[in-house]
Protein backbone atom coordinates (compact mmCIF):
# COMPACT_ATOMS: atom_id res chain seq x y z
CA UNK A 1 0.00 0.00 0.00
CA UNK A 2 3.06 2.41 0.80
CA UNK A 3 4.72 1.54 -2.55
CA UNK A 4 1.20 1.87 -4.33
CA UNK A 5 0.84 5.81 -2.34
CA UNK A 6 4.35 6.49 -2.78
CA UNK A 7 4.19 5.80 -6.46
CA UNK A 8 1.16 7.50 -7.39
CA UNK A 9 2.56 10.74 -5.33
CA UNK A 10 5.67 10.52 -7.60
CA UNK A 11 3.47 10.52 -10.39
CA UNK A 12 1.62 13.42 -9.15
CA UNK A 13 4.88 15.31 -8.50
CA UNK A 14 5.98 14.58 -11.94
CA UNK A 15 2.68 15.38 -14.02
CA UNK A 16 2.69 19.01 -12.05
CA UNK A 17 6.54 19.65 -13.14
CA UNK A 18 5.58 18.75 -16.72
CA UNK A 19 3.02 21.06 -16.72
CA UNK A 20 4.74 24.09 -15.58
CA UNK A 21 7.87 23.23 -18.24
CA UNK A 22 5.35 22.47 -21.04
CA UNK A 23 3.58 26.25 -20.58
CA UNK A 24 5.65 28.02 -22.04
CA UNK A 25 7.27 27.28 -26.07
CA UNK A 26 10.41 28.26 -28.64
CA UNK A 27 11.18 29.50 -31.63
CA UNK A 28 13.88 29.12 -33.73
CA UNK A 29 14.61 30.88 -37.19
CA UNK A 30 17.58 30.28 -39.12
CA UNK A 31 18.84 31.37 -42.89
CA UNK A 32 19.56 28.88 -45.10
CA UNK A 33 22.04 30.87 -46.91
CA UNK A 34 23.96 32.59 -43.87
CA UNK A 35 21.79 36.05 -44.38
CA UNK A 36 21.83 38.00 -40.89
CA UNK A 37 18.94 39.67 -39.55
CA UNK A 38 16.84 41.31 -36.89
CA UNK A 39 14.04 39.32 -35.45
CA UNK A 40 10.94 41.43 -34.07
CA UNK A 41 8.46 39.73 -32.12
CA UNK A 42 5.25 41.32 -31.59
CA UNK A 43 6.64 44.61 -31.69
CA UNK A 44 9.89 43.47 -29.88
CA UNK A 45 13.28 43.52 -31.23
CA UNK A 46 15.22 40.40 -29.69
CA UNK A 47 18.83 40.84 -30.93
CA UNK A 48 20.48 44.35 -31.30
CA UNK A 49 23.22 42.21 -33.57
CA UNK A 50 22.10 41.00 -36.82
CA UNK A 51 22.41 36.83 -36.21
CA UNK A 52 21.98 34.14 -38.64
CA UNK A 53 20.53 31.87 -36.09
CA UNK A 54 17.98 32.59 -33.42
CA UNK A 55 16.27 30.76 -30.72
CA UNK A 56 13.69 32.26 -28.45
CA UNK A 57 12.19 30.63 -25.20
CA UNK A 58 10.15 31.16 -22.86
CA UNK A 59 6.97 32.23 -25.09
CA UNK A 60 4.17 31.73 -23.04
CA UNK A 61 1.67 32.83 -25.86
CA UNK A 62 0.23 30.61 -28.57
CA UNK A 63 0.91 32.58 -31.56
CA UNK A 64 3.65 35.55 -32.19
CA UNK A 65 3.92 38.08 -35.19
CA UNK A 66 6.90 37.99 -36.30
CA UNK A 67 9.21 40.66 -38.23
CA UNK A 68 12.52 40.25 -40.08
CA UNK A 69 14.40 42.95 -40.95
CA UNK A 70 18.41 42.22 -43.02
CA UNK A 71 21.66 43.52 -42.45
CA UNK A 72 21.27 43.33 -46.23
CA UNK A 73 19.07 46.30 -46.81
CA UNK A 74 18.42 44.88 -50.67
CA UNK A 75 16.86 42.08 -48.95
CA UNK A 76 12.92 42.52 -48.60
CA UNK A 77 11.57 42.15 -44.74
CA UNK A 78 9.60 39.33 -44.03
CA UNK A 79 6.19 39.85 -42.11
CA UNK A 80 4.26 36.76 -40.98
CA UNK A 81 1.47 36.69 -38.57
CA UNK A 82 0.10 34.12 -36.16
CA UNK A 83 3.54 31.97 -35.89
CA UNK A 84 2.04 28.95 -33.97
CA UNK A 85 4.51 27.75 -30.82
CA UNK A 86 1.87 24.92 -30.31
CA UNK A 87 0.68 21.54 -31.56
CA UNK A 88 -2.58 20.83 -32.61
CA UNK A 89 -3.01 19.70 -29.14
CA UNK A 90 -2.54 23.09 -28.04
CA UNK A 91 0.97 21.59 -25.93
CA UNK A 92 3.56 24.27 -26.38
CA UNK A 93 6.22 22.65 -28.52
CA UNK A 94 9.39 24.04 -29.80
CA UNK A 95 9.31 25.01 -33.71
CA UNK A 96 11.77 26.01 -36.49
CA UNK A 97 11.66 27.81 -39.73
CA UNK A 98 14.12 28.18 -42.29
CA UNK A 99 14.76 31.59 -44.26
CA UNK A 100 15.39 30.98 -47.79
CA UNK A 101 16.10 33.08 -50.88
CA UNK A 102 13.52 33.10 -53.73
CA UNK A 103 15.33 31.32 -56.86
CA UNK A 104 12.78 34.09 -58.97
CA UNK A 105 13.94 37.26 -57.37
CA UNK A 106 17.43 37.25 -55.23
CA UNK A 107 16.40 39.77 -52.72
CA UNK A 108 12.84 38.45 -52.21
CA UNK A 109 13.29 35.99 -48.63
CA UNK A 110 10.96 33.06 -48.36
CA UNK A 111 9.95 31.91 -44.66
CA UNK A 112 9.14 28.54 -44.39
CA UNK A 113 7.59 25.94 -41.45
CA UNK A 114 10.84 23.50 -41.10
CA UNK A 115 10.41 21.08 -38.18
CA UNK A 116 9.03 20.84 -34.37
CA UNK A 117 9.35 18.62 -31.93
CA UNK A 118 8.43 18.34 -28.23
CA UNK A 119 10.46 20.54 -25.59
CA UNK A 120 13.62 18.89 -24.19
CA UNK A 121 14.04 20.04 -20.53
CA UNK A 122 17.69 20.22 -21.21
CA UNK A 123 18.83 22.14 -24.43
CA UNK A 124 22.67 22.64 -25.50
CA UNK A 125 22.73 24.96 -28.28
CA UNK A 126 24.78 24.89 -31.08
CA UNK A 127 27.98 27.50 -31.19
CA UNK A 128 26.44 29.50 -33.89
CA UNK A 129 22.84 29.71 -31.84
CA UNK A 130 22.05 32.74 -30.50
CA UNK A 131 19.69 32.12 -27.46
CA UNK A 132 17.44 34.51 -26.24
CA UNK A 133 14.38 34.69 -23.15
CA UNK A 134 11.89 36.55 -24.35
CA UNK A 135 10.75 37.45 -20.52
CA UNK A 136 14.84 39.39 -20.83
CA UNK A 137 13.51 41.38 -23.75
CA UNK A 138 10.20 43.15 -22.37
CA UNK A 139 10.58 46.62 -21.23
CA UNK A 140 8.44 48.03 -18.96
CA UNK A 141 7.78 51.06 -17.80
CA UNK A 142 5.13 51.93 -14.78
CA UNK A 143 4.43 55.44 -13.07
CA UNK A 144 2.73 55.56 -9.76
CA UNK A 145 0.09 58.13 -9.30
CA UNK A 146 -0.92 58.79 -5.57
CA UNK A 147 -4.24 60.85 -4.95
CA UNK A 148 -5.26 61.85 -1.73
CA UNK A 149 -8.75 62.31 -1.05
CA UNK A 150 -9.20 64.66 1.78
CA UNK A 151 -13.23 64.66 3.55
CA UNK A 152 -14.43 66.37 6.33
CA UNK A 153 -15.25 63.94 9.38
CA UNK A 154 -17.53 64.76 12.07
CA UNK A 155 -17.67 67.70 13.96
CA UNK A 156 -15.24 67.33 17.22
CA UNK A 157 -16.59 69.19 19.84
CA UNK A 158 -15.79 70.38 23.57
CA UNK A 159 -18.81 70.79 26.04
CA UNK A 160 -18.19 72.54 29.66
CA UNK A 161 -21.05 73.14 32.01
CA UNK A 162 -20.95 76.85 33.12
CA UNK A 163 -22.12 78.02 37.00
CA UNK A 164 -22.58 82.12 37.47
CA UNK A 165 -24.63 83.10 40.56
CA UNK A 166 -27.01 79.99 40.45
CA UNK A 167 -27.33 80.61 36.62
CA UNK A 168 -26.14 77.68 34.76
CA UNK A 169 -25.28 77.62 31.02
CA UNK A 170 -23.95 74.86 28.96
CA UNK A 171 -21.08 75.83 26.22
CA UNK A 172 -20.50 73.59 23.55
CA UNK A 173 -17.74 74.02 21.26
CA UNK A 174 -17.24 72.67 17.55
CA UNK A 175 -14.89 72.57 14.97
CA UNK A 176 -14.98 71.24 11.51
CA UNK A 177 -11.62 69.47 11.47
CA UNK A 178 -10.49 67.83 6.98
CA UNK A 179 -8.90 64.45 7.94
CA UNK A 180 -7.60 62.15 5.02
CA UNK A 181 -10.07 59.36 5.22
CA UNK A 182 -8.36 57.55 1.85
CA UNK A 183 -5.71 57.26 -0.33
CA UNK A 184 -6.26 56.33 -3.92
CA UNK A 185 -3.10 54.54 -5.89
CA UNK A 186 -3.94 54.71 -9.87
CA UNK A 187 -1.21 52.86 -11.68
CA UNK A 188 -0.69 54.16 -15.47
CA UNK A 189 0.70 51.36 -17.70
CA UNK A 190 2.55 53.25 -19.84
CA UNK A 191 4.45 50.43 -21.69
CA UNK A 192 6.02 51.08 -25.01
CA UNK A 193 4.00 47.94 -25.22
CA UNK A 194 0.65 46.05 -25.33
CA UNK A 195 0.24 42.63 -24.14
CA UNK A 196 -0.23 41.02 -27.29
CA UNK A 197 0.13 41.03 -31.39
CA UNK A 198 1.90 44.39 -31.57
CA UNK A 199 3.63 45.54 -28.46
CA UNK A 200 4.50 48.80 -30.11
CA UNK A 201 1.28 49.62 -31.64
CA UNK A 202 -0.04 51.29 -28.32
CA UNK A 203 1.65 54.53 -28.88
CA UNK A 204 -1.47 56.09 -30.31
CA UNK A 205 -2.81 58.90 -28.50
CA UNK A 206 0.39 58.83 -25.83
CA UNK A 207 3.24 61.29 -25.25
CA UNK A 208 6.11 61.93 -27.36
CA UNK A 209 9.39 61.65 -25.69
CA UNK A 210 10.31 64.38 -23.63
CA UNK A 211 13.02 67.13 -25.58
CA UNK A 212 15.49 66.28 -23.17
CA UNK A 213 15.69 62.56 -23.54
CA UNK A 214 14.97 62.78 -27.42
CA UNK A 215 17.99 65.11 -27.73
CA UNK A 216 20.01 62.75 -25.74
CA UNK A 217 18.68 59.99 -28.24
CA UNK A 218 19.53 61.45 -31.40
CA UNK A 219 23.19 62.99 -30.23
CA UNK A 220 23.82 58.81 -29.66
CA UNK A 221 22.60 58.16 -32.97
CA UNK A 222 24.76 60.69 -34.44
CA UNK A 223 27.83 59.53 -32.34
CA UNK A 224 28.01 56.04 -33.83
CA UNK A 225 30.69 55.62 -36.90
CA UNK A 226 28.93 53.44 -39.34
CA UNK A 227 25.44 53.95 -40.78
CA UNK A 228 24.25 50.52 -39.84
CA UNK A 229 25.04 51.38 -35.97
CA UNK A 230 23.22 54.33 -36.84
CA UNK A 231 19.87 52.36 -37.73
CA UNK A 232 20.42 50.00 -34.88
CA UNK A 233 20.63 52.18 -32.08
CA UNK A 234 17.77 54.42 -33.71
CA UNK A 235 15.19 51.50 -33.78
CA UNK A 236 16.36 50.37 -30.57
CA UNK A 237 14.97 54.33 -29.22
CA UNK A 238 12.00 53.78 -31.56
CA UNK A 239 11.18 50.28 -29.79
CA UNK A 240 11.58 51.61 -25.95
CA UNK A 241 9.63 55.27 -26.78
CA UNK A 242 6.72 56.75 -28.35
CA UNK A 243 7.57 58.99 -30.53
CA UNK A 244 6.00 62.20 -32.49
CA UNK A 245 6.18 62.40 -36.65
CA UNK A 246 8.50 65.49 -36.41
CA UNK A 247 10.90 63.47 -33.84
CA UNK A 248 10.79 60.20 -36.27
CA UNK A 249 11.36 62.93 -39.32
CA UNK A 250 14.60 64.42 -36.85
CA UNK A 251 16.28 60.86 -36.40
CA UNK A 252 15.72 59.86 -40.42
CA UNK A 253 17.62 62.98 -41.15
CA UNK A 254 20.30 61.70 -39.26
CA UNK A 255 20.92 58.87 -42.15
CA UNK A 256 23.29 59.24 -45.23
CA UNK A 257 21.71 56.43 -46.84
CA UNK A 258 17.81 56.84 -48.24
CA UNK A 259 17.71 53.20 -47.94
CA UNK A 260 18.65 53.69 -44.22
CA UNK A 261 15.83 56.43 -44.21
CA UNK A 262 12.82 54.00 -45.17
CA UNK A 263 14.04 51.10 -43.04
CA UNK A 264 13.70 53.63 -40.01
CA UNK A 265 10.52 54.75 -40.84
CA UNK A 266 8.57 51.66 -41.96
CA UNK A 267 10.00 50.33 -38.20
CA UNK A 268 9.15 53.84 -36.54
CA UNK A 269 5.56 53.76 -37.58
CA UNK A 270 4.56 51.36 -35.11
CA UNK A 271 5.24 53.73 -32.17
CA UNK A 272 4.07 57.06 -33.96
CA UNK A 273 1.73 59.47 -31.31
CA UNK A 274 0.40 60.80 -34.37
CA UNK A 275 0.18 58.91 -37.36
CA UNK A 276 -2.59 60.63 -39.53
CA UNK A 277 0.50 63.43 -40.19
CA UNK A 278 2.35 60.63 -41.29
CA UNK A 279 2.59 61.78 -44.98
CA UNK A 280 5.15 64.38 -43.30
CA UNK A 281 7.93 61.99 -43.43
CA UNK A 282 7.84 61.92 -47.03
CA UNK A 283 10.09 64.97 -47.37
CA UNK A 284 12.79 63.13 -45.99
CA UNK A 285 13.27 61.19 -49.45
CA UNK A 286 14.73 62.38 -52.89
CA UNK A 287 13.55 59.24 -54.78
CA UNK A 288 9.54 59.01 -55.42
CA UNK A 289 10.06 54.90 -55.25
CA UNK A 290 11.03 55.30 -51.09
CA UNK A 291 7.61 56.93 -50.93
CA UNK A 292 5.56 54.61 -52.38
CA UNK A 293 7.07 51.99 -50.74
CA UNK A 294 6.52 53.16 -47.52
CA UNK A 295 3.20 54.63 -48.32
CA UNK A 296 2.42 50.29 -49.21
CA UNK A 297 4.01 49.63 -45.87
CA UNK A 298 1.68 52.18 -44.08
CA UNK A 299 -1.34 50.52 -45.89
CA UNK A 300 -0.01 46.93 -45.15
CA UNK A 301 -0.17 48.16 -41.39
CA UNK A 302 -3.69 48.99 -41.35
Amino acid sequence: MKNYLKTILVFFITSISYSQYNSEGCLTIFSEEGDKFFLTLNGELMNDIPQTNIRVEDLDQPFYQVRIEFENENLIEINKDNINVIDVDDNYIDVTYRIRRDKNNSNKMKFNYFSESPKSEVYIPKENVHVIHFDDIIIKKSTIETTTITTVTDNIGVGANISVDGFNMNVSIYDRQPVVISQTTITNNTHGFDDFGSYRDSCDQKYEMKSSDFNAAVSSVKNQNFEETKLTTAKQISSANCLSVNQIIEIAKVFNFEDSKLSFAKFAYANCIDKKKYFLVNDIFSFSVNIEELSNYIQGKK
